[in-house]
């Protein structure tokens, strides 16, 4: 039997890969020797195992985690394809965040940290009817267009107008499986059929406005609550939410021109 198999040595080197691989690939249950000598311990491959040892290389080159691979070699093709594209989508994702990341690092880079204009003021209570996603904070985006989608319909069939801007509500601490919410102001408060309303107590905020794309919302983040800490100020509770007022939005101008600004509650004793 073993004339008809290869030492591990002599797999390693059909498959360009290292001996400590193929050992750490049977070590982690992923491409296990078809015979091990009792006495000796070598491991012995058959040729044909040749295509999932590659596959398991090419693989694990493109980050994709050991348990995985397991499933996409375990499963049939239909499975497996199902696996992959799952990998690529958040792949693709990744890669979308490193191009904000990158793009916000150029900005910093050039021009420092941007300078946004803190101010402190009062805000007017206000009633909005609302649509609630839960997300994470890399799924916010997504969501929020989710939320347009089914509120502005809503309001347009039920003949109640809204005064802009659109308002986007998110917790103080931003984590995994949060609830945010996208809403409007009716003129007098209406109760819309298949919405929920929320009140945002009036009281004193501090507030900056960012201009260009809201992927790089973070850098005005910073600076707003930079301003709010050096002042000595707190956030007013945990409970009442971080407020983006979309003032000038997507279907109005190009990126580079959005208007987005950010409100902060404040506490009363503080302010």
């Amino acid at each position: 039997m073993h004339d008809e198999l290869l030492t591990i040595g002599r797999f390693a080197r059909l498959c360009r890969l290292s001996v400590k691989q193929l050992r750490h690939y049977d070590d982690m249950g992923l491409l296990a020797p078809v015979h091990v000598g009792v006495a000796s311990g070598y491991r012995y491959y058959a040729a044909e195992q040749a295509r999932d040892a590659l596959t398991i290389a090419l693989l694990r080159e493109m980050d994709l985690p050991l348990a995985v691979i397991a499933r996409a070699l375990a499963a049939g093709p239909e499975r497996r394809a199902v696996i992959l594209r799952a990998e690529r989508d958040r792949l693709a994702e990744r890669i979308s965040r490193d191009q904000v990341r990158l793009q916000m690092l150029e900005r910093l880079a050039e021009g420092g940290l941007p300078g946004y204009e803190v101010t402190l003021g009062r805000e007017p209570e206000r009633r909005l009817v609302v649509v609630r996603a839960v997300c994470s904070p890399t799924q916010i985006g997504a969501r929020v267009e989710e939320c347009l989608g089914r509120l502005l319909p809503v309001l347009g069939e039920a003949g109640i107008p809204w005064e802009p801007p659109l308002w986007g509500l998110y917790p103080l601490d931003l984590e995994e499986g949060m609830e945010m919410a996208v809403g409007a102001q009716t003129p007098h408060g209406d109760d819309v059929p298949g919405l929920e309303y929320e009140v945002l107590p009036g009281g004193p905020v501090a507030e900056t406005t960012h201009i260009g794309p809201y992927a790089q919302l973070p850098l005005a983040y910073n600076a707003l609550f930079a301003a709010i800490h050096e002042r000595g100020l707190r956030p007013a509770s945990t409970s009442t939410p971080v407020r983006e007022a979309y003032v000038v939005g997507p279907a109005e101008a190009p990126q580079e021109e959005l208007m987005t600004r950010l409100v902060v509650s404040v506490r009363e004793d503080t302010a």
